[in-house]
């Protein structure tokens, strides 16, 4: 029998899996991982503890509590901060799985010798037999509006090869209906839509703890004054949030210079491209050769798009890639990732540069 530690949320999806799990004979504890404490807002990491821990009395399961808040200060909230500091719009929904929960916690559960561990992640991962080895494969949840391989993308063999994603054949309405079923305590509790736990705080909200204020112009490209804007790091390319805008116009670009934000129509050429360049380039399992005509994403909800990806002029001294797509994409943001998909299989990720 197996032993798996589950990472037992709040959220319904992770009692779930570990519900599942039980059903498939595995020998299931629960983590709790308490990862980040503020006193300024509404935190709500006791409150969901206290709901992890009702869970795992109601499935008669084991739970253990482990302190990661200086690792997730230092991986991920320092990377949020430095990342702005430095005019980049940072992903940490991406690195924190890098970093954090199939990095961290995945070594922890190693040291105390459980198996693997298991996580409500909306993806699929697939052993398949290559020659004489294995090669653990990704794919896109059945789901594809809850798909979460986006976010998975940077994941590696070892990664993959001990994780388990239990929900993986589910569609999101039979998870909701499989907890009503057996009555979970948290069957009804809505889904989070903040940040990676940090909770449902704006983003401006939680830079400008660390990140002044300093008011400067916003200007369209007619060169005509608009508005002013708090500074141009808690912006990116295509927002329009937070800016007082007329209802067509959109962050087409930031000069980090002069502190100024330029906006346009969102049809604008700047905001719809079809060629762009990225590096830091990941590959999942297999390693392709260019040029390769696949599809790609450029953000979490989009469908993956035809493109042609091949080596740029910059390859030998950083892997630079150049991307064409066969129609043109809205608001590309640099410093985001890109992720390539054949058909429903995710084969990893780029930078976009």
């Amino acid at each position: 029998m197996k032993k798996i530690l589950v990472w037992l949320s709040w959220w319904v999806d992770s009692a779930v899996s570990a519900y599942l799990l039980k059903e498939q004979w595995y020998d299931v504890v629960a983590w709790f991982m308490k990862n980040y404490i503020s006193n300024l807002w509404n935190c709500t990491t006791y409150q969901d503890a206290n709901e992890a821990i009702k869970v795992a009395k109601f499935l008669w399961i084991e739970i253990l509590s482990f302190d990661l808040i200086k690792e997730y200060n230092e991986k991920i909230i320092d990377y949020i901060y430095d990342g702005y500091k430095k005019w980049i719009t940072p992903n940490p929904d991406v690195f924190c799985n890098n970093l954090i929960k199939f990095d961290v916690f995945l070594k922890k559960a190693l040291d105390l010798w459980f198996d693997g561990i298991a996580t409500w992640h909306y993806a699929r991962i697939v052993a398949m037999k290559q020659s004489n080895s294995v090669t653990m494969k990704l794919f896109r949840w059945i789901d594809y509006n809850k798909d979460q391989s986006y976010f998975l993308s940077g994941l590696n063999q070892f990664q993959l090869s001990k994780s388990l994603f239990p929900i993986w054949e589910l569609q999101k309405a039979e998870v909701r209906k499989i907890a009503k079923k057996i009555w979970l305590p948290n069957a009804e509790r809505k889904d989070s839509q903040g940040l990676c736990f940090v909770g449902n705080i704006p983003i401006k909200t939680f830079l400008e703890q660390k990140l002044k204020h300093k008011k400067w112009d916003i200007i369209n490209l007619e060169w005509k004054k608009i508005w002013e804007h708090d500074w141009a790091w808690f912006y990116t390319i295509w927002q329009r949030r937070w800016l007082n805008l007329l209802p067509d116009l959109y962050v087409n670009k930031i000069d980090v210079k002069k502190n100024i934000i330029y906006v346009w129509s969102k049809w604008s050429e700047l905001l719809n491209q079809k060629i762009i360049y990225a590096n830091n380039r990941h590959w999942i399992a297999d390693q392709y050769k260019l040029p390769l005509e696949i599809q790609a994403k450029i953000r979490y909800r989009q469908e993956p798009k035809p493109w042609v990806l091949s080596k740029n002029k910059d390859w030998i001294i950083n892997n630079q890639v150049k991307i064409e797509f066969e129609e043109k994409q809205w608001a590309i943001a640099p410093w985001q990732i890109v992720v390539a998909y054949n058909g429903d299989e995710c084969l990893g990720n780029w930078i976009i540069s």
